[in-house]
C-alpha cells in the first residue's frame, strides 16, 4: 500500500539508532576478521503485507541456496537511512515515483536500484463481484440507497481516505449522496467479509497489492476520470556495492516479477499463517508455484 495511505514516521534519532543497531549486527555480510565476503544478507522490511510476503519468500529461497539471511522489521525512514550507511543490504519495497519520493531524493544517489518487480500499486474503490451492474465509480451515482449512502473506508488520516474524499467523491458527483465512513483497515475488512458472507451490497476503499483480492470475490470499479491517481512501481533496492558483493542475488532480483494475482496469492498465504510461521507459509507458496520461482530463481 502506498505511503500516502499509511502513517509515515521519520524520526532522526530512531533512524540513527536503527542504522547503528544494524551496523553492529554486521555490515554488508562481510567477515570482519578476514575481509572476505560471507554468504550473509541482511534484509530490512516494513510492516506492509507485500513487503513481509516477498521478504520471507526471498529469505526462504536464499537460505535454500546456502545464504544466511537476517530479516529485520523497521520503520521506512530507518530502512533508507540504514541502506545509505551500508546496512541492511537489501530492501524489496520501494514505491516510486510518488510514495517514497522524499526518501529517494535524499538517499537514492547512495543506493542501487535493482529493478521493478511489480507495477500495479494503485488506490481503488471496490465492490463484491456479485454486484454485476456496478462496474465503474460512475455507476455509484444515484445508487446511494443500495449502500445506505456509505463508502466504507480505512484510517481517516490515510492518503487513500483523502484521495477518496477529496478526489473521487467530488469528481463523480457523489457529494451529498455518499459519506466516507473511516475507522481502520481491520474494521473495513471485517465489514467487507460480513457483507460478502451475507451477500449484501458494500463499497469499500482498497489498494493493490492486497491479499483481500485473493481471499474475497471483489472487483475494482473503473476510474475513467483518473480520480484515484496513477499506478506506482515497486522496486528492490540495495546498498552501494550490492551487485558486486551478491551478483547471483542481484541477477535473481532483476529477473523477479509478480503479477497482481501471484502477489495477492502470496500475501494471502502468509497473512493466513500464524505469527512466526511466515517463512513456512512462503515455502508452501513457493512449492505450489514452481513456474513462478523458476522464472527468476531457476537452478
Amino acid at each position: 500500500m502506498l505511503t500516502s495511505t499509511r502513517p509515515r514516521t521519520l524520526v532522526a534519532l530512531l533512524a540513527a539508532l536503527a542504522a547503528l543497531v544494524l551496523v553492529v549486527a554486521g555490515c554488508g555480510g562481510r567477515e570482519p576478521q578476514t575481509g572476505q565476503q560471507a554468504k550473509a544478507i541482511n534484509i530490512g522490511y516494513i510492516a506492509w503485507d507485500e513487503d513481509i510476503a516477498v521478504t520471507y519468500l526471498y529469505k526462504e529461497l536464499l537460505e535454500q541456496r546456502g545464504y544466511r539471511v537476517n530479516a529485520t522489521e523497521l520503520e521506512v525512514g530507518p530502512i533508507y537511512a540504514g541502506l545509505a550507511q551500508g546496512n541492511p543490504d537489501l530492501f524489496l519495497d520501494t514505491w516510486l515515483p510518488q510514495t517514497h519520493s522524499d526518501y529517494w531524493k535524499q538517499y537514492g544517489p547512495q543506493l542501487e536500484d535493482l529493478g521493478v518487480w511489480y507495477d500495479k500499486g494503485t488506490l481503488n474503490i471496490a465492490v463484491p463481484k456479485y454486484l454485476t451492474d456496478i462496474n465503474s465509480i460512475d455507476d455509484l451515482k444515484g445508487r446511494a440507497g443500495l449502500f445506505n449512502g456509505v463508502i466504507t473506508g480505512i484510517d481517516p488520516g490515510a492518503g487513500l481516505s483523502r484521495t477518496t474524499k477529496d478526489g473521487a467523491i467530488p469528481a463523480y458527483g457523489l457529494t451529498g449522496e455518499y459519506t466516507l465512513q473511516t475507522s481502520s483497515t481491520t474494521a473495513m475488512l471485517a465489514s467487507l467479509e460480513k457483507a460478502i458472507n451475507e451477500q449484501k451490497p458494500i463499497v469499500v476503499t482498497l489498494w493493490h497489492p492486497h491479499w483481500a483480492y485473493a481471499r474475497y470475490p471483489i472487483k475494482d470499479l473503473q476510474d475513467p476520470k483518473g480520480a484515484m491517481g496513477q499506478a506506482e512501481q515497486l522496486h528492490a533496492v540495495g546498498r552501494q556495492g550490492f551487485t558486486r558483493d551478491f551478483p547471483e542475488v542481484a541477477e535473481m532480483i532483476r529477473n523477479f516479477r509478480l503479477t497482481d494475482e501471484q502477489l495477492s496469492s502470496l500475501e494471502n498465504e502468509i497473512n493466513s499463517a500464524q505469527k512466526g510461521q511466515e517463512q513456512a507459509a512462503a515455502r508452501r507458496w513457493a512449492d505450489a508455484h514452481p513456474e513462478v520461482i523458476n522464472s527468476f530463481a531457476g537452478g
